[in-house]
């Protein structure tokens, strides 16, 4: 069903006046809020892959380690696909969600919008659904709670690093208003403009 998307105020959605899907959403905040979030969480993946995430202490000898360093280890021990795995969700897939939310906010504050940011919005969602620190962060509890039966654990800063980012990427998804994004980005390179009377554009629903 075809239909006309109105101006939303911050905080309220467009739903389908057929099926009641939800067509857009207006984020609510500041336009530089997601920058500021990405610019965060980049100085955050930072250090959560540059400080240890725990240091262990048995026997009266130590060790500790990073995210990467992590699945560097399972990858000599043999576990190739878990290494790999781990290493491409916890380290690659988060570093490419937080460089192409960078790229398309900086490219977002010019005017027109660049033409290559179009093709990046297709691929940002792709980085977003492979970063998975939440699971990363529920295995390591888990493993925390079994081996404090054996050593003695010493939380580190780099496990307060991944908590932040947890919280920061969806942060910047609820704050990022993809739709008004992908307008400014037809408009300027297509030649398509907006209703002038209303300012509302067009969206389909599968309702």
């Amino acid at each position: 069903m075809l239909q006309r998307i109105p101006r939303l105020p911050p905080g309220d959605k467009a739903c389908c006046t057929r099926c009641g899907a939800t067509l857009a959403r207006k984020p609510v905040g500041p336009p530089e809020l997601p920058l500021v979030l990405a610019i965060t969480a980049a100085i955050v993946f930072v250090i959560a892959n540059t400080t240890p995430l725990m240091d262990l202490s048995v026997l009266g000898r130590s060790a500790s380690t990073t995210v990467a360093g992590g699945a560097v280890e399972m990858y000599r021990e043999g576990e190739y696909l878990t290494g790999i795995l781990v290493l491409f969700c916890a380290v690659i897939a988060p570093g490419g969600y937080i460089a192409f939310m960078l790229t398309l906010l900086l490219g977002a504050r010019t005017d027109p919008v660049p033409v290559w940011v179009a093709a990046m919005l297709r691929w940002v969602h792709h980085f977003e659904m492979w970063s998975m620190l939440e699971v990363m962060m529920l295995g390591i509890l888990v493993a925390l709670i079994k081996i404090a039966q054996l050593a003695a654990v010493h939380v580190g800063i780099g496990m307060y690093a991944v908590g932040a980012l947890i919280l920061l990427f969806p942060a910047m998804v609820v704050t990022f208003d993809v739709r008004a994004l992908w307008q400014r980005v037809e408009w300027d390179h297509d030649g398509v403009s907006p209703d002038t009377s209303t300012g509302a554009p067009v969206a389909g629903s599968p309702g």
